[in-house]
């Protein structure tokens, strides 16, 4: 064909997903009937398509002319469909081409360009950038900070494409776009933003000696993430550390708030290159440049070489090398040291000579003479005393060096003897007393060694019941201190049963007194000798535990079972008075009569266990189960954390069976834990996050509306807990750095103390304890009196009102639920709250004035709490 020209082009297709578009093309040509129509060959973009499904047709429109006409179709319109489309014509070597043509799809826009993880340096300005398109056009984007809107779309900002600009951060951050058309909103990928510490300023040497560099430098900003320390590192100056750390001389790890360090073990007169960075939670700074400094002048390492005499007439020539090995300075003379029976211990200056002429009045007198070389630092070592003895005119004959007074053997058995000695006695004496300590603990008599051998009748027990175990040496002297004789144990009511053990009051008798005391008891039977010695294991290493927010072991019985090849263990713990932490913030909100917790008791309590937690984290312990049901509070509303170790299997309905294996807590655990169970401290962290949240909300479930099976897939879609309501910005920004997809990027323990202590101090004083009206409630007795009062027999007063004219008795049925009054209520009697409870009134109740049972000065809102008080007097929870 010849001429060939298109005569119609593709054209712009606006169309939507999964839609069937269609282009074409016309072209014509001169030719004869029996020549052959070339191919019409379509490109996207530039590119030739294959496997396109293009339908071509020819139409004759004259005796030697045709029209050839090619339709591209695509069935159903993808993404990948839009682009730009034209036809092209081979003819020989000539090239023919449509104009452009192109698909569009209208629908949410899609994203060309999104956040992404970068690590920037505290308040440095730094730039984001975000593109999203159409059709239909406009785009429209709206930038996001940890979930929080920081433009709306009326801002100039907000036209795709788009760029932040901020002039800094000082803490960690999540960004994201919403990108939104007249189709609707499309979420962009998030990019975490780490800010890392400025790097040290002012590195300097405070002193410098001989051997050692005494450094300091100035820590860089690190935002809101305290400095926890600094890595030193030092080098020979001038060498290079790329081929690798070895080439360092120095490299060592500082605590901070120390800003400063000594490089010990210097060579003198050494030029060296230091150089610092500084790590805060988030991660390192950058290192600050190298910083040459040289340690000062040494002496000599070694004596001068080859020292030798000559006799000549009347002097003596004495003549030396320089001092091998390394000088450590710069040499600045010798010094030689001679004497004869004429002159004593002349010692003389020979500058940089290497001989030096001893004058004798006496020709044949004796000579002894020795040389050092010295450097700006002073002398270094002497070589050996040579004398030169005269017996002949012509022939001097040296004396080789003093011999040193021969070791006397006897006076070293002697000082050996007498330490052999002393070193017995203080082992017998060290010994003797832990004997002691450990036979008179727990209530055992003791029997202390007789004439004829004879021990203690609790040890005895003991060591029968350890030895019928069959455990190892080594764990039975660590249990010395931590078995309990199972007859000095005295149990009581059930506090509480779950499916693998239940908590029992108890009673254990010790010297003088009786302690009350919380009892584990497990329902799970010990049917090995390997996991009898797992449990008594971390029965001993939890014994060592001595922190006021971490419960602590008193001890560990074991009582035989029938039927059961191992006794099962009974563990003894600290009475706590109020429970579990999870039922106390449920109580408090969906109790019969709800109270509002005050902000200070809720980061309190979180402030206690990270103090808990970085106690557990510094003594290598994981603790793999923490969450609020498995915190306690004492009497003083303190809170501790419990149930690790032993207690690690003792769980309830808030776990996802995994297999047939265990039971997990998959809404407390960290993400890479559910995948591949892997536990660490930062692990832990994830699970503090997450009791924070329960504690902020009170007590709620982690992640509604999400079952347990789906929490892991929910969690790698980046979804993370909202934040409460009420929670304050600080508290939650901490609870979302628990929950990083990275567990090094994660805070420490340490520094969550740190930070909740901060907002602690920060928060305002409490409501005046004078506005609270507080009422105790007793089974044994229900005596009122005034607040903190004490009844005839000097115990605390169980039930105290403020404010009433009359008193009654109350007989309690439910003496472990949490009872607070309504506020701004009147009118009611008491006994009407306690019908509203289930809580029914012995008969000879007095019902109390009208004017109310929560009574309060004008312009007072009192509140009215029913706690149960087995101790007598009660404090207010912020105390």
């Amino acid at each position: 064909l010849k001429d060939l020209e298109f005569v119609k082009s593709p054209t712009t297709v606006i169309s939507s997903l999964g839609k069937p578009v269609t282009l074409q093309c016309k072209l014509n040509g001169k030719g004869s009937e029996d020549v052959e129509s070339p191919d019409v060959i379509w490109l996207k973009d530039g590119v030739p398509l294959e496997h396109a499904e293009n339908n071509q047709y020819q139409v004759l429109t004259g005796s030697n002319s045709r029209t050839i006409i090619s339709t591209l179709r695509i069935e159903k319109v993808q993404l990948p469909d839009m682009g730009y489309y034209k036809c092209a014509v081979l003819s020989g070597s000539n090239e023919t081409f449509s104009d452009e043509g192109g698909i569009q799809l209208e629908g949410l826009p899609h994203f060309s360009l999104e956040p992404y993880h970068m690590t920037v340096v505290a308040n440095v300005s730094f730039s984001l950038h975000c593109a999203a398109h159409g059709p239909p056009e406009p785009v429209r984007v709206i930038w996001l900070q940890d979930g929080h809107p920081l433009n709306s779309l009326s801002d100039p900002v907000a036209l795709s494409p788009s760029t932040l600009n901020l002039t800094g951060l000082n803490r960690t951050s999540t960004f994201s776009c919403e990108a939104q058309n007249r189709k609707g909103v499309a979420s962009s990928r998030s990019g975490t933003i780490t800010v890392l510490p400025n790097k040290p300023q002012d590195v300097r040497a405070v002193e410098i000696t001989q051997s050692a560099l005494h450094l300091s430098w100035e820590p860089g900003f690190g935002g809101i993430y305290q400095i926890v320390n600094c890595s030193v590192q030092a080098k020979h100056s001038g060498e290079s550390i790329i081929a690798g750390p070895h080439q360092l001389i120095h490299n060592q790890t500082v605590s901070m708030p120390r800003s400063s360090h000594i490089i010990k073990d210097l060579e003198p007169h050494t030029l060296y290159a230091v150089r610092v960075a500084c790590h805060s939670s988030q991660g390192p700074s950058d290192w600050s440049p190298w910083v040459e400094l040289r340690t000062k002048e040494g002496v000599p390492e070694n004596p001068p070489a080859n020292v030798t005499a000559k006799l000549n007439g009347t002097e003596v020539l004495v003549m030396w090398e320089e001092p091998p090995g390394k000088l450590n300075g710069q040499l600045q003379g010798y010094m030689v040291e001679y004497s004869t029976p004429a002159t004593q211990q002349v010692v003389v200056n020979t500058g940089l000579g290497t001989e030096f002429a001893i004058n004798l009045s006496v020709p044949l007198s004796n000579v002894s003479f020795r040389v050092c070389a010295y450097t700006g630092a002073g002398q270094g070592p002497w070589a050996p005393i040579q004398t030169l003895t005269l017996n002949v005119p012509e022939m001097g004959e040296f004396r080789g060096p003093s011999s040193p007074p021969a070791f006397s053997w006897h006076w070293f058995y002697v000082v050996m003897a007498i330490t052999g000695a002393v070193s017995i006695a203080v082992f017998l004496a060290v010994y003797v007393a832990k004997l002691r300590r450990k036979e008179t603990r727990f209530g055992c008599y003791t029997q202390y060694f007789s004439p004829r051998g004879q021990v203690s009748a609790c040890n005895s027990r003991k060591e029968a019941r350890m030895n019928s175990l069959g455990i190892s040496d080594e764990l039975k002297q660590k249990l010395q201190d931590v078995m309990v004789d199972r007859h000095k144990l005295t149990l009581g009511k059930t506090l509480g049963e779950g499916e693998f053990g239940s908590v029992m009051e108890g009673l254990l008798t010790q010297e003088e007194f009786v302690l009350k005391v919380a009892v584990k008891t497990m329902k799970i039977a010990i049917c090995t000798r390997s996991e009898m010695e797992d449990f008594l294991r971390e029965a001993a290493c939890m014994k060592e535990f001595d922190h006021p927010n971490v419960m602590r072991l008193l001890g560990v019985c074991l009582q035989t079972v029938e039927s059961e090849g191992y006794p099962s263990p009974v563990v003894i713990l600290p009475y706590m008075k109020h429970g579990d932490l999870h039922s106390y913030l449920l109580y408090s909100r969906l109790g019969d009569c709800p109270v509002y917790l005050p902000s200070q008791m809720l980061v309190k309590f979180m402030t206690d266990i990270a103090r808990g937690m970085e106690y557990l984290s510094n003594k290598n312990f994981i603790h793999r189960d923490l969450a609020a049901r498995n915190c306690m509070l004492n009497e003083n509303m303190n809170v501790c954390v419990a149930d690790f170790g032993l207690s690690k299997k003792i769980y309830n309905g808030d776990y996802y069976r995994q297999g047939r294996i265990s039971k997990m807590p998959v809404k407390w655990i960290a993400i890479e834990s559910l995948a591949d169970r892997v536990y660490t401290t930062k692990s832990d962290v994830w699970s503090f996050g997450v009791t924070m949240w329960e504690i902020a909300t009170r007590g709620q479930t982690p992640y509604p509306g999400v079952e347990n099976s789906e929490i892991y897939d929910y969690l790698r879609q980046g979804n993370r807990l909202k934040q409460p309501p009420d929670c304050l910005d600080s508290i939650y920004s901490l609870m979302f750095s628990c929950w990083l997809l990275s567990p090094k990027d994660r805070p420490s323990f340490e520094s969550l103390r740190c930070e909740l202590e901060k907002a602690l101090e920060d928060l305002p004083d409490p409501q005046d304890p004078d506005e609270i009206l507080y009422v105790n409630m007793d089974e044994s007795s229900m005596e009122l009196g005034a607040v903190g009062g004490r009844d005839p027999t000097g115990r605390s007063s169980p039930l105290c009102l403020k404010g009433l004219e009359s008193v009654t008795t109350v007989e309690v049925h439910h003496p472990n639920r949490y009872v607070l009054c309504p506020q701004h209520e009147t009118n009611r009697t008491l006994s009407d709250s306690m019908e509203s409870l289930d809580m029914p009134v012995s008969s000879s109740t007095a019902t109390l004035p009208l004017q109310s049972s929560c009574h309060s000065t004008p312009n007072r809102t009192p509140t009215v709490e029913l706690l149960e008080d087995r101790n007598g007097s009660k404090k207010m929870p912020w105390q």
